[in-house]
């Protein structure tokens, strides 16, 4: 008898993507795969090519239910300095409300930026090039609104937005207390101000 998936592969990414957002990407072995999922080994790499392709399609599902989602919903704010000023509220309100304390998938990948293979850097990259471009365009919009003053350099801005952003994802792992992440991301506004 051929050989049969007894299983759906998009409840295997589902569980793997957890695993991998808890422990990372070295930490996490086939071992610990196969335990989370019930999934054999062997029909582990008949579905998937191994570990490798498993991460990506893990982190490609984070990405999509967190980031695309999160900048599709504020790209419809009206008010673009509040759009940037939500997306901060919202990552304070994530890293408070994770009782694991992961973190963010994304950040956490990019901390171990310069260990992954060239296809997770470029999907990193693009991530956050995405962020920085939203972050720049909502300033280029405010200010045309004059809700942003013009004095507030865009491109420059965008980047220290995002730094300060995974500084929050970082820090909202335990260090920093609530309190601490929200005068963080208070900043934000400040730089918009």
């Amino acid at each position: 008898m051929p050989w049969e998936k007894s299983f759906e592969k998009s409840n295997v990414i589902e569980r793997t993507m957890h695993l991998f957002w808890e422990k990372g990407y070295a930490a996490t072995s086939i071992s610990d795969i196969t335990r989370a999922t019930g999934i054999q080994r062997g029909s582990l790499y008949n579905a998937f090519d191994g570990k490798d392709e498993l991460f990506v399609e893990s982190l490609l599902r984070y990405d999509r239910a967190t980031r695309q989602t999160i900048l599709a919903r504020l790209q419809d704010v009206g008010d673009p300095k509040q759009a940037i000023l939500l997306f901060f509220d919202g990552v304070v309100k994530d890293s408070c409300e994770d009782p694991c304390k992961r973190g963010c998938f994304l950040v956490n990948t990019a901390l171990d930026y310069s260990r992954h293979e060239s296809k997770v850097q470029e999907m990193v990259s693009a991530a956050f090039e995405e962020i920085v471009d939203f972050f720049e365009a909502s300033i280029r919009r405010g200010q045309e609104l004059e809700a942003i003053p013009a004095t507030v350099e865009p491109a420059s801005t965008a980047n220290a937005l995002v730094a300060m952003l995974v500084g929050i994802r970082v820090l909202g792992r335990g260090v920093f207390a609530e309190t601490s992440l929200k005068q963080v991301a208070d900043q934000a506004e400040r730089m918009l101000s």
